[in-house]
């Protein structure tokens, strides 16, 4: 009987550990949710995010990336009498002031101005409806196809909305922009003007998440709290979306924290890495190696490693002159029949042209031989 007892109580202790060794569902208190890798887009959690949904200030990452796009940053901007008093948050901005576009974009994403929002808005569109096409058009060109601005601010508007995929692509397009990724890990900026010069960044997930570099908080009584955060550790860069989420900061660092936890910095190739060599025609050096043009980082979880592959797209040969840096080709990294990343393939030295002398000695060197 003992030791009966004993085999069940092996029997039970056994299936505890295999159902503890089980990842645990997480359940979030959002409407929609999502986490993404920044560098090549895979997602690695998702619940509800295609619904169509009102997003509130997170409206402001296009905002950004169209003024960004499409402006210099010491551009100065006449402040349009339109722009001042906009309800809701506000860096008190006044009609005929003058202000550079890099103090707009840090009162935009830091201090959530929506008077900052009407004035980009305006200078780069001629009006909020015309911007709002922008906007619109340039969502559709990153695939954002659910989402629909009707303003650069996110004050509620019945067709004003995203879904939590669509924000996600939004802000990664955003965070491949150097000044973007700059300006919303800054905790405090001191802008150029003479009175309410100083923005402090409202996103507390800079100061609670080890790693936290981004993006931005939004509220309405329609939209409820939204959050899109970002963090880097490990190589690895997450971009966490939550919609109407009463709980927002913990929803994020919980998503996040749970894909640093199973997911792995995999390096596919180090940057300056030779993948081909290729020949050349009527070049001093007779082939060229084709090299990555940046390191390649892909988020697994370890079991998935032997899923990776990558295939190269180069011609044959190439034609002198090359230059050091010139792109020739790209390597497709595929994780089973996902394509998660395109890198550039560059030449890695100068190939210089053969001179009617360099044949000449060529020429009479193979004679000899």
């Amino acid at each position: 009987m003992k030791k009966l007892f004993f085999i069940i109580l092996v029997f039970i202790l056994a299936v505890t550990v295999v159902v503890h060794a089980e990842e645990a569902p997480i359940v979030t208190s959002g409407r929609a949710s999502i986490v993404i890798d920044a560098s090549t887009g895979r997602i690695l959690y998702e619940n509800n995010i295609h619904e169509e949904m009102p997003m509130a200030s997170t409206t402001k990452i296009m905002t950004a990336l169209l003024a960004i796009e499409n402006a210099p940053l010491d551009y100065v901007v006449k402040v349009p009498f339109e722009a001042q008093g906009i309800e809701g948050s506000s860096i008190y901005l006044k009609s005929s002031e003058e202000i550079k576009m890099i103090d707009l974009l840090y009162g935009l994403m830091l201090r959530s101005g929506n008077d900052a929002a009407t004035a980009i808005a305006i200078e780069l569109g001629g009006s909020v409806e015309d911007f709002a096409t922008l906007m619109n058009k340039r969502a559709k060109e990153l695939g954002a196809n659910n989402t629909n601005f009707m303003n650069p601010h996110g004050l509620h508007h019945n067709e004003h909305y995203t879904t939590a995929h669509d924000l996600a692509l939004i802000t990664r397009a955003a965070l491949n922009e150097p000044v973007f990724k700059e300006i919303v890990k800054t905790k405090l900026y001191v802008a150029d003007r003479s009175t309410n010069q100083y923005f402090s960044n409202k996103n507390k997930f800079l100061r609670l998440y080890d790693g936290g570099d981004g993006v931005k908080t939004g509220f309405t009584k329609r939209a409820g709290r939204c959050l899109v955060s970002s963090a880097t550790r490990n190589e690895m860069q997450f971009i966490a979306v939550t919609l109407d989420d009463p709980n927002w900061f913990n929803t994020t660092m919980e998503l996040i924290d749970h894909c640093f936890e199973n997911y792995v910095a995999h390096i596919q190739h180090e940057e300056g890495e030779a993948l081909k060599t290729i020949p050349t025609i009527n070049g001093k050096t007779n082939a060229l190696k084709l090299v990555t043009s940046k390191k390649i980082i892909i988020p697994i979880k370890p079991e998935e490693e032997g899923n990776l592959s990558s295939v190269i797209e180069a011609p044959e040969n190439i034609e002198a002159p090359a230059l050091k840096g010139q792109k020739i080709g790209k390597v497709y990294t595929y994780l089973n029949d996902q394509l998660l990343d395109v890198t550039e393939l560059v030449a890695n030295e100068d190939i210089e042209v053969l001179t009617f002398k360099d044949k000449l000695y060529r020429f009479f060197r193979l004679k000899k031989n």
